[in-house]
């Protein structure tokens, strides 16, 4: 019984020890553009059903209720909360933000399509714009040499100023991917999302389009983590792992009581 009750109180010491992670790498990418925090679910393991409810007492009794001991608790997954980030001004014309639904399209290293928020890009030495890490946009976009204005329409039609020109020219449009189930949409790092067969297929069109969100040029989409609502749930990670705990700690006592004096 001893045993089994230690086994119980251990299953909540992993669970709220991984809860703890979820929260401190939600607060490591408080800053991190385009993060969207993550939220553990639990669920209780399976029960030992030592009778279950009807079963007959005695003659004219039956049981009102079951007879069920649970074994534990674990964290089932963890889910990303898709909610708008705020928006911060940086006034560079390469940082977009999205206000709404959507998500940037880049080329990954292994051939994959990258879904992010993090709007932050720049141009590599062929005028191609990519992420901050050097990943191409996709559709992929160039701008031209000797550009000295920059124009990103909420609609994300891409126009450009050269000197000695008469006016803006139009060289391109911007697209944007989303999903029936965003939630169903595989974090790979670097604030990258891929679609899995529970995302479905992306849904992919210009911005404004169908439901899309906007283009806001010059701003970036902030973390949507609340520093004060992780220090609570910090708090009560730590009572819950503390209270798991003095179980095992009560539980050890119990069996050195019996082994003393039975």
């Amino acid at each position: 019984m001893s045993t089994s009750s230690m086994h119980v109180a251990k299953t909540g010491l992993n669970a709220q020890q991984t809860r703890m992670q979820i929260i401190a790498n939600n607060l490591a990418n408080v800053s991190t553009n385009g993060f969207k925090r993550d939220r553990a679910n639990f669920e209780t393991l399976l029960y030992q059903v030592r009778r279950v409810a009807g079963d007959q007492v005695t003659a004219e009794a039956n049981l009102t209720s079951s007879f069920s001991v649970g074994t534990g608790a674990r964290i089932v997954n963890t889910q990303k909360n898709m909610s708008q980030g705020s928006l911060v001004t940086t006034d560079n014309s390469l940082d977009l933000a999205i206000e709404g639904g959507g998500f940037f399209q880049v080329l990954l290293p292994d051939g994959r399509i990258g879904y992010t928020r993090n709007g932050a890009f720049s141009t590599n030495s062929e005028g191609v714009l990519t992420t901050s890490s050097g990943y191409v946009l996709q559709p992929e976009l160039t701008i031209p040499d000797g550009v000295s204005q920059i124009n990103i329409s909420r609609d994300g039609i891409i126009s450009v100023l050269v000197a000695g020109a008469n006016g803006a020219e139009a060289i391109g449009q911007m697209q944007m991917a989303d999903f029936t189930n965003r939630a169903g949409l595989q974090p790979i790092g670097e604030s990258f999302f891929v679609q899995t067969d529970t995302s479905g297929e992306p849904i992919v069109t210009n911005p404004q389009a169908e439901g899309m969100g906007r283009i806001i040029q010059g701003a970036l989409e902030a973390s949507n983590v609340n520093v004060v609502t992780e220090l609570v749930s910090m708090i009560e990670t730590q009572r819950a792992y503390e209270v798991s705990s003095k179980s095992i700690t009560t539980v050890d006592e119990m069996l050195r009581f019996i082994s003393q004096n039975l």
